[in-house]
């Protein structure tokens, strides 16, 4: 690892990280192209200067400083909405637009969802990335890539989550440049002529070309499902079932093509070409060959993110095997996400991008290391035994940031690897070889149905492995902090005992303090912690009062159903509690001296001995808000989802005429009383 302090590119992919990070969450600057053009030119002609003066240290300060620039630009540029032409700033009472069609996403229970680009608004050419939801209907009408359509849309800004800790769907589309959706239905849309194919839509008329071929040839459900994910990059075909059994058994990352698939394909070409390296500049021949291979393996399975970043990445590593420097393939790696962020800083918060250069790093650091503790004899033995530490340098690569964003860890995640890593060696390969002879249309059944059965071998492999319910532990709470922690006792826990000094036992020791100290910490809070939660659940009511390390929990739901609620699921883990479910409770909570009063369908308030209560109401009372608020004078009104929305805005603008704050969470979301 010391080698990388050296490898001048990590002190620029540093800044430049810094950059991203500082622009995005700050909006740092604003002062527009122009502004930004002479901030740079003014800081290069410094940089000119010293180095002129030969002041290496301020040189170098500078060097950091434009590489921070750089950035905070970068993310700039790639922001849509920072131009002009952007369709957020034509939008208008009433008005038309045309969509093109980017990417078919997953559908979901009632809508079919695209990725489009708003390619104009009324007269007025504009640009910009939109959410497109169309209704579904018995026609079947599926849009395509590169469809453009008429439409007069009802434009609308995606909603944050309406209780804590749950998954930011926003926030993710906003990482993707979206910031608003469109909700229409097929029968209202126009089709445009487009005689134009963009290279997305050339790549989606081959994989369609490619389906229709193996749909004749047999293949049906999720074995079709796992083709179109493991080698068209596309995963709306497989059942919700079979993508959560891949999650149980640690294997998920086998069904979106990543670093691992296009390991794999590099290993294959690398074998395949072989005979090439003994023509003159066979070896270089041969890189370049498999560059190009790879980049049409990643134009046929659409060029999406993930692909691309895999397919980048291997190209650095593929180019740098050609130097025979040491440490070669840390260099590369740190220059592919070097280029990828320089390109799109907005894959910086991707977590595919975070946990496939964290299992990469993983593999080149770890792996050696433990495969050294023991050498076994046997080949077949050796083999195994380096897919075992491969399997697990990966895991200890991703484990800390796995806990943090999934919240839970599958311990049989060895087991999978072991058989399903060679299983996928033998689909990607095979699928290959499929693929091109179901295209010319002389696959042998025998072939069709052997491949098939190896899918549906792995398959319900995956399946066991996730019924072993006993070794996959879920609901793990894991904070920002106590990652980084856990981060920085496994690099200096592995550096001290790669080679051991007085040094490296000082990091590691601090290491571990650091990392008693975060929980500590974090304990210390969560006892202190007293909060009153009203969450939202449409036509029900659940309540949270929560002391310490214990959310007792009020609700108007069954005993089965509140267990599944997954808006708690998601509190727990966040606060990191435990839960006690009453399906009972008072009309009148005490919260550290402040009266909360709940008055449900009885409207019962007349109570005597409130001051300035916090009133929530629950499943459609029929009472007299005015004079309720006359008799109480409450601090808060808050309804929550049980309530009838006529009701909910009547009390709204009851309370707005009274003066009173009024919570709807049905718009505003849940709401924490901490007094």
């Amino acid at each position: 690892m010391k080698i990388l302090s050296k490898y001048i590119p990590i002190h620029f992919l540093l800044m430049l990280i810094v950059g991203i990070l500082i622009q995005f969450y700050t909006k740092f600057w604003h002062y527009g192209f122009l502004k930004l053009g002479i901030l740079f030119g003014f800081l290069l002609g410094i940089l000119w200067l010293f180095l002129k003066l030969k002041k290496k240290v301020l040189f170098s300060i500078t060097t950091l400083l434009v590489w921070f620039c750089i950035g905070v630009s970068t993310t700039y540029i790639n922001n849509e909405t920072s131009y002009r032409d952007h369709y957020k700033n034509y939008l208008q009472q009433d008005f038309r637009a045309i969509l093109k069609i980017q990417k078919v996403l997953k559908p979901g229970i009632y809508y079919d969802k695209y990725q489009a680009t708003v390619i104009q608004i009324n007269e007025t050419k504009t640009i910009g990335k939109i959410l497109l939801n169309v209704k579904k209907d018995t026609a079947q009408n599926i849009l395509k890539v590169d469809d453009k359509i008429y439409t007069n849309p009802t434009i609308k800004e995606v909603l944050p989550p309406l209780n804590f800790h749950q998954f930011n769907y926003k926030n993710y589309l906003v990482k993707q440049g979206i910031y608003n959706q469109v909700f229409t239905e097929y029968h209202t849309l126009k089709i445009v002529e487009n005689n134009e194919v963009s290279l997305f839509g050339f790549s989606e008329n081959i994989r369609k070309t490619i389906q229709v071929s193996l749909n004749k040839d047999g293949f049906v459900g999720d074995e079709l499902g796992v083709i179109n994910a493991l080698l068209l990059g596309q995963r709306q075909d497989i059942s919700k079932e079979l993508i959560n059994n891949y999650a149980d058994a640690g294997a998920i990352h086998i069904l979106a093509v990543s670093g691992l698939h296009i390991g794999i394909i590099l290993l294959l070409l690398s074998w395949l070409l072989k005979p090439v390296e003994y023509f003159k500049k066979g070896k270089e021949i041969k890189v370049l060959l498999i560059v190009i291979l790879l980049w049409f393996f990643a134009f046929i399975a659409s060029l999406s993110a993930s692909v691309v970043r895999a397919v980048t990445m291997f190209t650095f590593i593929a180019i740098g095997s050609l130097s025979n420097r040491k440490n070669n393939i840390y260099f590369s790696l740190i220059t592919s996400m070097f280029f990828l962020l320089l390109i799109k800083p907005m894959f910086l918060f991707d977590v595919g991008f975070q946990l496939s250069y964290l299992a990469v790093f993983g593999i080149v650091w770890l792996q050696p290391k433990l495969y050294t503790l023991w050498m076994p004899k046997f080949k077949l033995v050796d083999k195994l035994w380096q897919l075992i530490t491969v399997s697990i340098a990966a895991q200890v690569g991703v484990l800390p940031i796995s806990l943090y964003y999934f919240h839970q860890f599958p311990s049989l995640f060895i087991l999978s690897n072991i058989v399903i890593i060679p299983f996928l060696g033998l689909i990607l390969f095979g699928g290959i070889l499929v693929i091109i002879l179901a295209l010319l249309s002389i696959l042998p059944k025998f072939i069709a149905e052997f491949y098939s059965g190896i899918i549906s071998i792995m398959n319900q492999f995956v399946s066991w492995i996730a019924e072993q319910e006993g070794f996959l532990w879920r609901e793990i709470s894991m904070s920002f902090f106590l990652m980084i922690s856990w981060y920085v006792l496994i690099i200096s826990g592995v550096s001290y005992l790669g080679k051991k000094s007085f040094k490296r036992t000082v990091v590691f020791s601090i290491s571990i303090a650091l990392l008693f100290a975060v929980l500590i910490v974090e304990k210390t809070i969560k006892n202190s912690r007293n909060q009153f939660v009203v969450f939202h659940k449409n036509r029900k009511s659940i309540i949270g009062k929560r002391v310490g390390e214990q959310l007792l929990v009020y609700h108007t739901l069954d005993s089965l159903e509140i267990q599944n609620q997954k808006l708690l699921t998601s509190y727990k883990i966040g606060e990191h509690v435990k839960t006690v479910y009453h399906t009972t409770y008072p009309l009148i909570f005490n919260q550290n001296g402040k009266h909360i009063l709940v008055i449900d369908s009885l409207g019962v308030y007349n109570i005597k001995g409130l001051i300035k209560p916090i009133v929530i109401l629950q499943n459609s009372p029929k009472i007299n808000l005015k004079r309720m608020i006359a008799q109480l004078n409450p601090e808060q009104i808050i309804a929550d989802g049980s309530n009838y929305k006529s009701y909910v805005k009547r009390w709204k603008l009851t309370s707005l005429s009274e003066n009173i704050s009024f919570h709807n969470t049905k718009t505003t979301g849940a709401i924490s009383i901490n007094k």
